[in-house]
Protein backbone atom coordinates (compact mmCIF):
# COMPACT_ATOMS: atom_id res chain seq x y z
CA UNK A 1 0.00 0.00 0.00
CA UNK A 2 1.41 3.41 -1.01
CA UNK A 3 2.08 6.21 1.48
CA UNK A 4 -0.12 9.25 0.85
CA UNK A 5 1.94 11.31 3.35
CA UNK A 6 5.69 11.05 3.93
CA UNK A 7 7.16 13.13 6.76
CA UNK A 8 10.97 13.13 6.80
CA UNK A 9 13.05 14.70 9.61
CA UNK A 10 10.45 17.44 10.03
CA UNK A 11 11.51 20.34 12.27
CA UNK A 12 9.81 23.60 13.21
CA UNK A 13 11.50 26.33 15.23
CA UNK A 14 9.68 29.45 16.47
CA UNK A 15 11.41 32.73 17.33
CA UNK A 16 10.05 33.63 20.78
CA UNK A 17 12.52 36.44 21.48
CA UNK A 18 11.57 39.66 23.22
CA UNK A 19 11.28 42.76 20.99
CA UNK A 20 14.59 44.08 19.61
CA UNK A 21 14.76 47.14 21.91
CA UNK A 22 14.12 45.03 25.03
CA UNK A 23 16.92 42.65 24.02
CA UNK A 24 19.35 45.55 23.51
CA UNK A 25 18.51 47.22 26.84
CA UNK A 26 18.50 43.96 28.82
CA UNK A 27 21.42 42.47 26.82
CA UNK A 28 19.48 39.33 26.05
CA UNK A 29 20.15 36.89 23.18
CA UNK A 30 17.43 35.66 20.83
CA UNK A 31 15.24 32.82 22.12
CA UNK A 32 14.04 29.95 19.96
CA UNK A 33 11.49 27.25 20.72
CA UNK A 34 11.83 23.95 18.86
CA UNK A 35 8.21 22.78 18.64
CA UNK A 36 8.97 19.79 16.38
CA UNK A 37 12.35 18.09 16.08
CA UNK A 38 13.39 15.54 13.41
CA UNK A 39 10.03 13.76 13.19
CA UNK A 40 9.65 11.09 10.50
CA UNK A 41 6.66 8.87 9.67
CA UNK A 42 4.55 7.65 6.75
CA UNK A 43 0.77 7.46 6.45
CA UNK A 44 -0.46 4.74 4.13
CA UNK A 45 -3.49 5.33 1.94
CA UNK A 46 -6.92 4.59 3.46
CA UNK A 47 -5.51 4.20 6.99
CA UNK A 48 -5.65 6.22 10.22
CA UNK A 49 -2.36 7.46 11.69
CA UNK A 50 -2.72 9.00 15.15
CA UNK A 51 -0.36 11.36 16.96
CA UNK A 52 -0.71 11.44 20.74
CA UNK A 53 1.10 13.22 23.55
CA UNK A 54 0.71 15.78 26.30
CA UNK A 55 -0.15 19.42 25.58
CA UNK A 56 2.83 21.18 24.02
CA UNK A 57 4.28 18.04 22.45
CA UNK A 58 4.00 19.43 18.89
CA UNK A 59 0.98 17.47 17.62
CA UNK A 60 -1.01 20.40 16.22
CA UNK A 61 2.14 22.00 14.79
CA UNK A 62 2.79 18.85 12.74
CA UNK A 63 -0.83 18.81 11.57
CA UNK A 64 -0.62 22.42 10.40
CA UNK A 65 2.63 21.71 8.53
CA UNK A 66 1.08 18.71 6.78
CA UNK A 67 -1.83 20.82 5.44
CA UNK A 68 0.45 23.75 4.60
CA UNK A 69 -0.78 26.24 7.23
CA UNK A 70 2.76 26.41 8.66
CA UNK A 71 6.09 26.21 6.86
CA UNK A 72 8.66 23.76 8.19
CA UNK A 73 12.07 25.04 9.32
CA UNK A 74 13.77 21.94 7.89
CA UNK A 75 12.90 18.46 6.72
CA UNK A 76 10.10 17.68 4.29
CA UNK A 77 6.40 16.84 4.08
CA UNK A 78 5.25 15.12 0.89
CA UNK A 79 1.54 14.72 0.15
CA UNK A 80 0.85 12.41 -2.80
CA UNK A 81 4.53 12.77 -3.72
CA UNK A 82 4.44 16.60 -3.74
CA UNK A 83 6.53 18.66 -1.29
CA UNK A 84 4.34 21.76 -0.83
CA UNK A 85 7.32 23.86 0.33
CA UNK A 86 9.68 22.90 -2.50
CA UNK A 87 7.45 22.18 -5.50
CA UNK A 88 7.42 24.89 -8.18
CA UNK A 89 4.76 23.40 -10.49
CA UNK A 90 1.57 25.35 -9.67
CA UNK A 91 -0.66 22.60 -11.10
CA UNK A 92 0.98 19.92 -8.91
CA UNK A 93 0.67 22.14 -5.83
CA UNK A 94 -3.02 22.85 -6.52
CA UNK A 95 -3.73 19.14 -7.04
CA UNK A 96 -1.98 18.21 -3.77
CA UNK A 97 -3.77 20.95 -1.81
CA UNK A 98 -7.15 19.88 -3.20
CA UNK A 99 -6.53 16.44 -1.71
CA UNK A 100 -6.19 17.80 1.88
CA UNK A 101 -8.74 19.12 4.36
CA UNK A 102 -8.63 19.81 8.10
CA UNK A 103 -11.10 19.46 10.98
CA UNK A 104 -10.30 21.78 13.88
CA UNK A 105 -10.64 21.31 17.63
CA UNK A 106 -13.35 23.91 18.34
CA UNK A 107 -16.28 23.43 15.93
CA UNK A 108 -17.80 26.84 16.73
CA UNK A 109 -14.60 28.89 16.42
CA UNK A 110 -13.84 27.33 13.02
CA UNK A 111 -17.15 28.47 11.48
CA UNK A 112 -18.26 31.98 10.51
CA UNK A 113 -21.19 32.71 12.90
CA UNK A 114 -22.78 35.08 10.36
CA UNK A 115 -22.95 32.52 7.57
CA UNK A 116 -25.66 29.96 7.06
CA UNK A 117 -24.61 26.32 7.18
CA UNK A 118 -25.23 26.02 3.44
CA UNK A 119 -22.52 28.61 2.70
CA UNK A 120 -20.11 27.22 5.31
CA UNK A 121 -20.19 23.73 3.80
CA UNK A 122 -20.03 24.89 0.19
CA UNK A 123 -17.19 27.37 0.72
CA UNK A 124 -14.28 25.02 -0.33
CA UNK A 125 -16.07 24.27 -3.62
CA UNK A 126 -17.46 27.78 -4.23
CA UNK A 127 -13.97 29.29 -3.78
CA UNK A 128 -12.85 27.34 -6.85
CA UNK A 129 -15.97 28.11 -8.86
CA UNK A 130 -17.41 24.61 -8.57
CA UNK A 131 -21.05 23.52 -8.62
CA UNK A 132 -22.62 23.89 -5.15
CA UNK A 133 -26.32 23.31 -5.86
CA UNK A 134 -27.77 20.97 -3.20
CA UNK A 135 -24.19 20.14 -2.08
CA UNK A 136 -24.82 21.17 1.54
CA UNK A 137 -28.08 19.22 1.78
CA UNK A 138 -26.45 16.03 0.47
CA UNK A 139 -23.44 16.30 2.79
CA UNK A 140 -25.56 17.14 5.84
CA UNK A 141 -27.55 13.95 5.32
CA UNK A 142 -24.30 12.03 4.85
CA UNK A 143 -23.09 13.12 8.31
CA UNK A 144 -26.38 12.33 10.06
CA UNK A 145 -28.10 15.73 10.00
CA UNK A 146 -31.15 16.95 8.08
CA UNK A 147 -31.09 18.70 4.70
CA UNK A 148 -33.32 21.36 6.26
CA UNK A 149 -30.42 22.36 8.56
CA UNK A 150 -28.67 24.00 5.60
CA UNK A 151 -30.52 27.30 6.16
CA UNK A 152 -29.70 27.56 9.88
CA UNK A 153 -26.84 29.38 11.60
CA UNK A 154 -24.06 27.70 13.68
CA UNK A 155 -25.44 28.93 17.02
CA UNK A 156 -28.61 26.88 16.48
CA UNK A 157 -26.70 23.60 16.87
CA UNK A 158 -25.14 21.65 19.74
CA UNK A 159 -21.39 21.02 19.91
CA UNK A 160 -21.66 17.54 18.40
CA UNK A 161 -23.88 18.81 15.56
CA UNK A 162 -21.43 21.63 14.83
CA UNK A 163 -18.59 19.13 14.54
CA UNK A 164 -20.71 17.12 12.09
CA UNK A 165 -21.11 20.31 10.03
CA UNK A 166 -17.32 20.77 10.08
CA UNK A 167 -16.92 17.17 8.89
CA UNK A 168 -19.42 17.85 6.09
CA UNK A 169 -17.42 20.94 5.07
CA UNK A 170 -14.21 18.90 5.00
CA UNK A 171 -15.86 16.38 2.63
CA UNK A 172 -17.13 19.03 0.19
CA UNK A 173 -13.96 19.14 -1.92
CA UNK A 174 -13.70 15.32 -2.03
CA UNK A 175 -10.32 15.11 -0.25
CA UNK A 176 -8.15 12.01 0.08
CA UNK A 177 -6.52 13.11 3.36
CA UNK A 178 -8.19 14.77 6.36
CA UNK A 179 -6.11 16.11 9.26
CA UNK A 180 -8.23 15.90 12.43
CA UNK A 181 -6.86 18.20 15.17
CA UNK A 182 -8.45 16.88 18.39
CA UNK A 183 -11.91 16.84 16.76
CA UNK A 184 -13.64 15.32 19.82
CA UNK A 185 -11.85 16.95 22.78
CA UNK A 186 -14.46 19.74 23.12
CA UNK A 187 -17.37 17.26 23.15
CA UNK A 188 -19.08 15.17 25.82
CA UNK A 189 -17.96 11.54 26.05
CA UNK A 190 -21.19 10.12 24.59
CA UNK A 191 -21.04 12.59 21.69
CA UNK A 192 -17.34 11.77 21.17
CA UNK A 193 -18.28 8.16 20.47
CA UNK A 194 -20.92 9.21 17.91
CA UNK A 195 -18.50 11.50 16.05
CA UNK A 196 -15.73 8.86 16.07
CA UNK A 197 -18.12 6.22 14.72
CA UNK A 198 -19.25 8.64 12.00
CA UNK A 199 -15.65 9.38 10.99
CA UNK A 200 -14.83 5.67 10.91
CA UNK A 201 -17.84 4.95 8.68
CA UNK A 202 -16.97 7.81 6.32
CA UNK A 203 -13.39 6.54 6.06
CA UNK A 204 -14.61 3.11 4.98
CA UNK A 205 -17.32 4.44 2.62
CA UNK A 206 -15.22 7.11 0.91
CA UNK A 207 -11.74 5.59 1.12
CA UNK A 208 -10.36 8.45 3.25
CA UNK A 209 -7.02 8.73 5.02
CA UNK A 210 -6.84 10.42 8.44
CA UNK A 211 -4.04 12.04 10.40
CA UNK A 212 -5.75 11.99 13.80
CA UNK A 213 -4.33 14.24 16.54
CA UNK A 214 -5.29 13.66 20.17
CA UNK A 215 -3.99 13.88 23.73
CA UNK A 216 -6.17 10.95 24.76
CA UNK A 217 -4.77 7.47 24.11
CA UNK A 218 -8.09 5.77 24.83
CA UNK A 219 -9.80 7.77 22.05
CA UNK A 220 -7.35 6.69 19.35
CA UNK A 221 -7.03 2.99 20.22
CA UNK A 222 -10.04 1.76 18.24
CA UNK A 223 -9.86 4.16 15.29
CA UNK A 224 -6.12 3.94 14.50
CA UNK A 225 -4.07 1.65 12.27
CA UNK A 226 -0.81 3.16 13.56
CA UNK A 227 -0.05 5.39 16.57
CA UNK A 228 2.90 7.76 17.04
CA UNK A 229 3.72 9.05 20.54
CA UNK A 230 5.26 12.53 20.78
CA UNK A 231 7.22 13.99 23.66
CA UNK A 232 8.57 17.55 23.60
CA UNK A 233 8.40 17.70 19.79
CA UNK A 234 10.10 14.33 19.23
CA UNK A 235 8.59 11.03 18.13
CA UNK A 236 9.51 8.51 20.85
CA UNK A 237 7.46 5.47 19.81
CA UNK A 238 5.38 4.29 16.87
CA UNK A 239 3.43 1.04 16.81
CA UNK A 240 0.20 -0.70 15.89
CA UNK A 241 -2.53 -0.05 18.53
CA UNK A 242 -2.49 -3.57 20.03
CA UNK A 243 1.31 -3.58 20.34
CA UNK A 244 1.34 -0.10 21.88
CA UNK A 245 -1.33 -0.83 24.48
CA UNK A 246 -0.32 -4.37 25.38
CA UNK A 247 3.48 -4.02 25.28
CA UNK A 248 4.58 -0.34 25.25
CA UNK A 249 8.36 -0.13 24.85
CA UNK A 250 9.15 3.50 25.71
CA UNK A 251 8.96 4.59 29.40
CA UNK A 252 6.97 7.69 28.41
CA UNK A 253 4.32 5.58 26.63
CA UNK A 254 4.18 3.32 29.69
CA UNK A 255 3.64 6.38 31.90
CA UNK A 256 0.85 7.71 29.66
CA UNK A 257 -0.94 4.36 29.66
CA UNK A 258 -0.59 3.98 33.42
CA UNK A 259 -2.25 7.38 33.91
CA UNK A 260 -5.11 6.72 31.44
CA UNK A 261 -8.59 5.98 32.89
CA UNK A 262 -9.46 2.27 33.07
CA UNK A 263 -12.86 0.58 33.32
CA UNK A 264 -11.71 -1.81 36.08
CA UNK A 265 -9.70 0.73 38.09
CA UNK A 266 -12.46 1.92 40.43
CA UNK A 267 -11.10 2.38 43.95
CA UNK A 268 -7.49 1.75 42.92
CA UNK A 269 -4.69 4.21 43.48
CA UNK A 270 -3.22 5.42 40.18
CA UNK A 271 0.40 6.54 40.15
CA UNK A 272 0.37 10.11 38.75
CA UNK A 273 2.85 11.02 35.98
CA UNK A 274 6.22 11.85 37.50
CA UNK A 275 7.84 15.27 37.08
CA UNK A 276 7.00 18.20 34.83
CA UNK A 277 7.49 18.68 31.10
CA UNK A 278 10.84 20.50 30.65
CA UNK A 279 11.09 24.01 29.22
CA UNK A 280 10.95 23.57 25.41
CA UNK A 281 13.12 26.67 24.95
CA UNK A 282 15.89 24.97 26.93
CA UNK A 283 15.26 21.21 26.57
CA UNK A 284 17.35 18.59 28.38
CA UNK A 285 20.39 17.11 26.68
CA UNK A 286 20.32 13.56 25.35
CA UNK A 287 16.89 11.96 25.64
CA UNK A 288 14.40 14.73 26.45
CA UNK A 289 12.50 12.35 28.75
CA UNK A 290 15.47 11.38 30.93
CA UNK A 291 14.69 13.81 33.86
CA UNK A 292 11.33 12.02 34.35
CA UNK A 293 12.38 8.50 33.36
CA UNK A 294 12.54 5.85 36.14
CA UNK A 295 15.19 3.78 34.30
CA UNK A 296 17.40 6.58 32.91
CA UNK A 297 21.17 6.03 32.84
CA UNK A 298 24.11 8.39 32.29
CA UNK A 299 23.96 7.57 28.57
CA UNK A 300 20.35 8.81 28.42
CA UNK A 301 21.36 12.27 29.65
CA UNK A 302 24.20 12.56 27.14
CA UNK A 303 23.20 10.83 23.89
CA UNK A 304 19.95 11.41 22.04
CA UNK A 305 18.48 8.01 21.12
CA UNK A 306 17.68 7.32 17.47
CA UNK A 307 14.56 5.57 16.23
CA UNK A 308 15.06 1.80 16.01
CA UNK A 309 12.86 -1.01 14.70
CA UNK A 310 11.96 -3.54 17.41
CA UNK A 311 9.42 -6.27 16.62
CA UNK A 312 7.38 -4.13 14.25
CA UNK A 313 7.52 -0.99 16.41
CA UNK A 314 9.79 2.04 16.15
CA UNK A 315 11.25 3.22 19.45
CA UNK A 316 13.67 6.02 20.43
CA UNK A 317 15.06 4.61 23.67
CA UNK A 318 18.50 3.22 24.58
CA UNK A 319 16.90 0.67 26.93
CA UNK A 320 13.84 -0.34 24.89
CA UNK A 321 14.74 -4.04 25.02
Amino acid sequence: MNAIVSVNELTRVFDVSKPWLNRVLERLPKSHLTAVSDVSFDIKEKTVYSLVGESGSGKSTIGKMVVGLLENSSGAVEVSGVDLNQETDAVAIARARDAIQMIFQDPYASMNPRWRVRDIIAEPVAAKGGETKELAERLLEQVGLSAEDADKFPHEFSGGQRQRICIARSLASQPRLIVCDEPTSALDVSVQAQVLNLMSDLKDDLGLTYLFISHDLTVVRHISDRIGVLYLGRLVEEAAPDDLFEAPKHPYTQMLLAAAPKMDAFGREVEPPQGEIPDPINPPSGCAFHPRCPIATAQCSQVRPQMRNINGSRVACHLAE
